[in-house]
């Protein structure tokens, strides 16, 4: 069965296995399992408009609140001013199985990642041209002393920057001075 619709509180909801639905609240308390009326069953060929086997366990999760609706009365020229709220109270319930069975575990376990192997220390480039203390530099630094280095030393701070940091700001500087530099050139 891949779907059935209950009677709960009154109302009929069209529900799914593992769905999560508010309704009116209901007075099982948390945790609390209940089997509602079925009036429905589809999914498998026809619906079953009679399903005398068929059971659906729902689960209360606990009770919340509905949205604040605001009301407000008023009539023109008399001062006649009235202002009031309402919150319903709703009860919100999972579908734990129709038709018998559990339902379909919500969410697969993740394939564990295979562990990444330790960054070199020293870098496959030479980094002897960036220019001292780069590491230790904020974006900003390197954004206001990046205009001063030749070619060979924001090339190599370039590739430090990929290979270590990955700042994109740091990177964004780096490129618009190298073409800043070859504009110049």
């Amino acid at each position: 069965m891949t779907y059935a619709i209950i009677k709960v509180a009154g109302k009929q909801y069209r529900v799914r296995e593992g769905e999560r639905l508010l309704v009116d609240r209901l007075a099982q308390s948390e945790g609390a399992t209940f089997t509602p009326t079925v009036l429905l069953v589809g999914g498998d060929g026809a619906p079953v408009l009679e399903p005398v086997d068929v059971k659906v366990t729902a689960k209360v999760l606990g009770a919340v609140k509905g949205p604040k609706i605001r009301i407000g009365k008023y009539k023109k020229r008399t001062g006649y001013r009235r202002h009031t709220g309402f919150r319903s109270s709703l009860t919100q319930i999972q579908i734990e199985s129709i038709g018998g069975k559990p339902a379909r575990a919500a969410t697969k376990p993740k394939p564990e990642k295979p562990e990444r192997p330790a960054q070199p220390a020293v870098s496959a480039t030479p980094t002897a041209d960036v220019p001292a203390g780069y590491a230790d530099m904020t974006v900003a630094d390197i954004k206001v002393a990046a205009s001063g280095w030749d070619a060979d030393a924001l090339s190599a701070a370039l590739v430090y920057e990929n290979e270590h940091g990955r700042r994109k700001g740091a990177i964004a500087a780096l490129e618009s001075a190298m073409t800043h530099k070859e504009d110049e050139s």
